[in-house]
């Protein structure tokens, strides 16, 4: 497959009597959809009517037959389509309008608490919110602060935007890579500056991982891939203050994530693992785009350019 992948979610099959298999679910340029039922021996690509040229930049999942997956581009080429049969049918739920509006990321706590993340609409980010498994609105902006001129989000790994019950954090780049902080679900907004590199609009915060008090940044500049420069950061304040990485990873990356009681990023030049996303260690040079694991962790993925799936084996190397 040629497709561009983007977007993966992992889930574990609960209904595995002796052992566990996982259900991995990716999607990407060119109206991919693509799904795993057996720990990725086989897959089966999914056809949405009338998507077949959009760039779905995004998914989540939870179980073999419900997910959303979420395409990006200018106004109606941003969309959210669900699927409660596995991909045999799939309702478009969302769709943009005005030409400045650009999903970025779409996240979710469970099938009926989840967000996605627009760029900027008339000088703010626009946060659309479902509460109920069908239906998108945009949660209110008056207390958003203003972003800069230039300023967004990237849309590289459907990672900018973390949901933690009633938490969302999302990381901007462009003139500045800050994160932007509600721990009331949309209702107040704090915004704060961090230590990752930007300046033009190719580098900034481009994934976030977020757990209770701890936040980790990776990001960098995706034009100059190989430059190990301000590209990853640790917040153990729920984004209040930020610590530049002592060992940063080999470039700029794309993605971050949980992974074997620590954590993985993903990126063109190649992928590192940390214990504590200060110091991170290189285990491979294959070129990807996103990375999902299953909860604390405990089964890790990435996808990458032309179709590339990997599965992580331990905190060394991964099988692609």
């Amino acid at each position: 497959m040629d497709s561009n992948l983007r977007g993966v979610c992992v889930v574990t099959n609960l209904s595995a009597v002796e052992t566990e298999t996982d259900t991995i679910w990716a999607t990407g340029s060119q109206g991919a959809v693509v799904r795993s039922t057996d720990s990725g021996k086989t897959w089966k690509r999914l056809r949405i009517p009338g998507a077949e040229s959009l760039d779905f930049r995004g998914v989540q999942a939870f179980d073999a037959k419900t997910a959303y997956v979420m395409s990006s581009g200018e106004g109606a080429q941003s969309r959210i389509y669900k699927t409660a049969d596995g991909g045999e049918h799939w309702k478009l739920q969302y769709q943009g309008g005005q030409k400045e509006f650009f999903l970025d990321a779409l996240i979710c706590n469970d099938e009926k608490h989840c967000a996605a993340l627009s760029d900027p609409v008339d000088g703010r980010f626009v946060i659309l919110a479902n509460t109920d498994g069908e239906h998108w609105t945009e949660l209110p902006r008056e207390s958003m602060p203003a972003a800069l001129p230039k300023e967004g989000a990237f849309a590289a790994s459907n990672s900018s935007l973390c949901l933690e019950d009633k938490d969302i954090h999302f990381g901007t780049g462009g003139p500045a890579a800050r994160v932007f902080a509600s721990h009331d679900f949309g209702k107040t907004w704090t915004v704060g500056s961090t230590p990752i590199v930007s300046g033009n609009a190719s580098s900034g915060i481009f994934s976030l991982f977020c757990d209770e008090r701890t936040v980790i940044a990776v990001g960098g500049d995706y034009q100059d891939p190989g430059r190990a420069y301000k590209n990853a950061a640790v917040s153990q304040d729920g984004g209040k203050s930020w610590e530049l990485a002592i060992q940063p990873p080999g470039g700029y990356r794309s993605a971050v994530g949980k992974y074997g009681g620590g954590f993985v990023s993903v990126g063109p030049t190649g992928t590192e693992t940390s214990v504590d996303g200060l110091h991170w260690n290189f285990i491979g040079k294959v070129n990807f785009n996103g990375y999902s694991s299953t909860i604390f962790g405990g089964s890790g993925w990435a996808v990458g350019p032309h179709g590339t799936v990997a599965k992580f084996l331990d905190q060394t190397k991964h099988l692609i």
